[in-house]
């Protein structure tokens, strides 16, 4: 039977309407108590309204600690702050900013009147916005490169933190003088002293429930975590100069602040190889953190990478990269034969039938995986799989994460195949003689370039299960790891030379990224979907009580996702070009977007009779089509009238 859904609030699920027929005075009670973000919320939401009065492109918001306005910088140097349920300009701030500004934030707990400015001209403003005139009460030129994200700590009114390109994160305090001869006096965090190339912070975040966490993104492939607690302002670390290949990386790391006063979280399948730029090519002078942001709870980190997808992870606990750890077989003889699903390549080895038989409804999602695997229909297979995975709660369900890793490898996504490494642990982990298992994670093993780890993996798979050793499909997985070993021992002179050279340039920051690598902790959950190439301002937020998560992109469109499974959720198209922010409103689900286009656009739960004119439906062809826009040199897709733009 088809029903409509039921109403939560009167007849209507518009957030705006709700708010706007009470009083003010009673408001504070009606977004904390009664419109807590909803699964049902979220599914109904639509565009509610632009507000049109920026003449540039609008490159941050943020909301107020109540909720009650909503600030948006530009760059036209205007910072203008509106009221988002009568959608109504409340303030027009014309900054003395002489570039884009980058970032607006309220100070907390100061009735909403003080706000920080941070920009491409290096500055930093502080305003009262309740003075007679718009000049700024405080202001800083310490930084030597653009000002590209702020932070304030909900728990303190008195200070912020400033991120710029120059490789410093500064911490302001207003109950002290400010000088910006003394820029030392400031300094909590710099790069230039541990990085051999030159470092841009790009963005800064401080954990809500742990004020004392400070978590930064930079121009390469690290989401760092520092305690604040052990860091000093004035002399946060010795700063070594670094010209050419002089420099000792003995010192630089002996630069890095030790005792537990940072931590590093990387996705595992990007290290040494990644900067060796092997594999990739020279994509990965391109990545960047580009935003980070806490969890509610202060237990996540989520961070959204350029040229790369949107990162979870546990910040709570280490998480160590994954690539060969074959549990011990239990008391079962070796030798026994496993079941496995037929499904995919290489189905010789280990093709009989599973035992296990689940409910109908994870039977059905089982076979409408299979059918979309067989098609070619990889992005909607891996979600088929993802969601009966998540309905037997990863029990007993090895076959399930197998599949699931035969799916990943052939669509081959950034990140795909280390997805599935980790999913055959996984099988092998809930069945320690699933022999496909040993056999797709050796496969795999081969695919990333983990030449010794797949030949032991293989070898074992042989040790363990001897009836195997003549298997087509084995002997043909053997055959391929010995060329591709071949091939590592007998390159060219030119190859070996031209190899030699360029890890002899580099040979400082690969040994750095070799060292942080070790330290790295791995992603819990990862969100593939939208594009992140064209602007290093792109954002990341957790939606709907942190049910979901929210990203812009550059094809013009927002994802939602959900937080647990990683499926996207819906699709909408907010910009002509680009979408960079997304702004989830901190009581109520409502959300802010901006991008390249001049407006400030609202988002809300609409009556379900409205018809839903701006969400877009064709989900798989425009995630297909942004990951293979992912792989090419952003510079190259650029349109010259978004050269400007770019710059952000």
């Amino acid at each position: 039977m088809n029903m409509k859904p039921k109403q939560p609030y009167g007849n209507t699920t518009n957030v705006t309407k709700i708010l706007t027929s009470r009083p003010y005075w009673d408001m504070e009670h009606v977004l904390r108590n009664r419109l807590r973000t909803a699964p049902q919320f979220v599914d109904n939401i639509e565009l509610e309204a632009e507000l049109r009065g920026h003449n540039g492109c609008v490159n941050c918001l943020q909301w107020s600690d109540n909720g009650h306005i909503l600030a948006s910088a530009s760059d036209d140097f205007h910072v203008m702050l509106w009221d988002p349920f009568r959608h109504k300009l409340l303030h027009d701030l014309m900054t003395p900013h002489e570039g884009n500004i980058f970032s607006v934030k309220f100070l907390p707990k100061r009735g909403n009147s003080l706000l920080v400015t941070g920009a491409g001209d290096s500055k930093t403003f502080v305003f009262d916005i309740n003075r007679q005139n718009d000049n700024p009460i405080r202001q800083c030129s310490c930084h030597l490169q653009r000002v590209k994200r702020l932070a304030t700590s909900p728990r303190n009114a008195h200070m912020f933190w400033s991120a710029a390109e120059d490789g410093l994160v500064l911490q302001h305090d207003l109950r002290q003088p400010h000088a910006c001869h003394g820029q030392d006096a400031n300094v909590l965090i710099d790069l230039r002293s541990y990085m051999s190339t030159v470092p841009e912070v790009k963005c800064i975040a401080i954990n809500p429930q742990r004020p004392e966490q400070l978590a930064i993104g930079a121009n390469d492939i690290y989401a760092r975590l520092y305690d604040r607690r052990m860091i000093s302002p004035g002399n946060p670390n010795r700063r070594t100069e670094v010209m050419g290949d002089t420099v000792s990386v003995t010192n630089l790391i002996d630069n890095i602040p030790k005792d537990g006063c940072v931590q590093y979280f990387c996705p595992g399948h990007l290290g040494s190889k990644y900067q060796a730029a092997s594999q990739l090519g020279e994509m990965y002078q391109y990545k960047a953190v580009t935003y980070l942001t806490f969890s509610p709870d202060g237990t996540e980190l989520l961070a959204n990478m350029g040229t790369e997808h949107i990162y979870l992870y546990d910040i709570t606990r280490s998480r160590n990269p994954l690539f060969l750890e074959l549990p011990k077989l239990p008391g079962a003889a070796e030798g026994s034969k496993s079941g496995a699903d037929c499904s995919g390549a290489d189905a010789s080895v280990g093709a009989e039938k599973t035992k296990h038989k689940f409910s109908p409804d994870v039977e059905q999602l089982k076979k409408e995986g299979n059918a979309s695997l067989e098609k070619e229909q990889f992005l909607q297979a891996i979600n088929k799989y993802t969601q009966a995975i998540q309905k037997v709660n990863g029990k007993d369900c090895a076959i399930l994460y197998l599949n699931r890793a035969t799916a990943l490898m052939k669509r081959n996504w950034y990140g795909d195949v280390y997805a599935a490494v980790r999913d055959c642990h996984t099988a092998l982990r809930l069945d320690p003689h699933y022999v496909k298992a040993h056999f797709r994670l050796a496969r795999a093993l081969l695919k990333l370039d983990k030449l010794k780890e797949a030949q032991i993996c293989l070898e074992e798979l042989v040790r363990r299960f001897p009836s195997y050793a003549k298997n087509p499909g084995v002997l043909m997985l053997e055959k391929d790891i010995g060329l591709e070993m071949d091939k590592a021992r007998h390159r060219s002179p030119c190859s070996r030379m031209q190899t030699e050279t360029y890890e002899q340039k580099e040979n400082v920051g690969n040994m750095l990224c070799a060292y942080w690598r070790t330290m790295s902790i791995d992603y819990e959950q990862r969100y593939i979907g939208h594009c992140n190439t064209k602007t290093d301002i792109k954002e990341a937020n957790y939606l709907g009580d942190s049910n979901y998560i929210v990203a812009g992109s550059d094809d013009g469109n927002f994802f939602i996702w959900d937080r647990h499974s990683g499926i996207i959720h819906s699709v909408f198209q907010a910009d002509e070009l680009i979408v960079n922010c997304v702004q989830p409103h901190p009581y109520i689900c409502m959300l802010a977007t901006s991008g390249i286009d001049h407006e400030v656009r609202l988002w809300s739960p609409q009556s379900p009779e409205k018809p839903a004119v701006r969400r877009t439906t064709v989900v798989d062809s425009i995630v297909h089509d942004n990951q293979t826009h992912m792989q090419i040199d952003p510079f190259d897709s650029i349109a010259p009238d978004q050269a400007i733009c770019r710059a952000s």
